[in-house]
């Protein structure tokens, strides 16, 4: 598959994948772990990408994401709570149509030169607790990014373990292959989708909502031109918005990933 990447860390290390196959481009964002697990995320996404992207072409995309956490879980001895997690979409194209899957917070943009579409999994943010709801408002206050953030951050991830990967939670990649199946999906037959654009949350958040035609430009972009782009976002955060006052987010700089697919049927 034709497609152009670019990738920017947040900090030393970036916990951002992306494997692209003959006819499949896989995205993923392992998240950050405010308390110690078992795994560096990155490596646990390195390890489930490279699972998802070799399974792919024989199996459905969900069967293929629930093997790769089941064999990634059993060889590195993971178990639910001190597993990291990772989000992943997949962008697979057959003859007369592209499957979308989505599994946490890492949508997709796509569309024609007369539509934009977007497949995101809200799941997560839906579940608006109190934690998210006091770290925002201190942001937004400019208390900053302060050593009271970062506990407010652990005591976030302590209770979103409690609703992952349950009913009435929300689900991502960790532990328990059955995650796999309460993926977002769609499929869009040939004439409804051109062009698409995947991103992880650190870049899809700060692109906001764009106006209809800036996503297709976005997908034509090559690599440089998405490398420049990203480094625009990394610069406003720094620069304009290093407290987090106008954009809240649990870090001033978190992993950017774009993966641009110019023409999906090429």
């Amino acid at each position: 598959m034709r497609a152009a990447t670019a990738q920017l860390a947040g900090g030393e290390r970036n916990a951002d994948r992306v494997l692209i196959g003959e006819d499949a481009v896989v995205v993923l964002d392992g998240a950050t772990a405010f308390e110690p697990v078992d795994l560096d995320p990155g490596e646990y996404a390195e390890a489930i990408g490279r699972q998802i992207i070799r399974r792919l072409p024989g199996a459905t995309i969900a069967d293929a994401v629930a093997g790769a956490i089941r064999d990634t879980a059993d060889a590195y001895d993971l178990r639910a709570g001190r597993s990291p997690s990772s989000t992943v979409s997949v962008l697979r194209v057959g003859d007369g149509e592209t499957d979308l899957y989505v599994l946490g917070d890492s949508p997709i943009h796509y569309g024609t030169e007369q539509s934009v579409h977007v497949l995101r999994d809200t799941r997560l943010d839906d579940l608006a607790s109190s934690e998210r709801i006091a770290y925002v408002e201190a942001l937004r206050a400019g208390h900053g990014y302060t050593e009271q953030h970062r506990r407010a951050l652990v005591q976030l991830q302590r209770e979103q373990r409690r609703h992952r990967n349950r009913s009435g939670g929300y689900w991502i990649a960790e532990a328990d292959p059955s995650a796999a199946y309460h993926g977002v999906t769609r499929t869009v037959p040939r004439d409804a989708i051109s062009w698409a654009l995947l991103a992880t949350d650190g870049a899809a958040d700060l692109l906001g909502e764009r106006p209809h035609h800036a996503w297709s430009d976005i997908a034509a972009y090559d690599g440089d031109q998405l490398r420049d782009l990203l480094d625009r976002l990394h610069q406003w955060e720094r620069d304009v918005d290093p407290d987090g006052q106008r954009l809240p987010r649990a870090k001033r700089h978190d992993d950017k990933t774009l993966v641009a697919v110019p023409d999906v049927f090429a």
